[in-house]
């Protein structure tokens, strides 16, 4: 098992990690782009239009950031760096699912809070054919 310092630090790395993936992603649009207007003989576009130096820093930032606290918050169920690498990684979609949690009585109550059952078809009684 990790400590909190070890996996905060680890999550963090993942974080930067996915983010690094991220970026790369956007380098390669643009690279195709750039391939496909020179094919064409159209004008370059620009890298600006793909990437947004202020905007993805900051970005990048939080993944980290979300990244560390997210180890930081497992560390007592993280057994290795490479668990506290992938929880890093994946933090902000683990924390978007845990946001999007209903609880039991949320469950329940059902979406207008009509009770169990509500807005399900009703469903009668069936009828006694008479015997011939």
């Amino acid at each position: 098992m990790l400590t909190w310092i070890e996996a905060t630090a680890c999550g963090a790395a993942g974080g930067l990690i996915a983010e690094a993936v991220v970026t790369f992603g956007r380098l390669h649009a643009w690279q195709r782009a750039r391939h496909e207007a020179r094919a064409a003989g159209a004008p370059l576009p620009r890298i600006g239009a793909f990437v947004d130096p202020l905007a993805d820093s900051l970005a990048a930032l939080f993944r980290v950031a979300l990244g560390g606290a997210a180890a930081w918050l497992l560390h007592a169920e993280v057994i290795g760096v490479y668990a506290a690498v992938t929880v890093g990684a994946s933090a902000p979609a683990l924390l978007a699912q845990v946001g999007r949690a209903t609880t039991a009585a949320e469950a329940l109550r059902g979406p207008q809070g009509e009770g169990p059952g509500a807005g399900s078809p009703e469903v009668l009684p069936a009828r006694e054919e008479p015997a011939s």
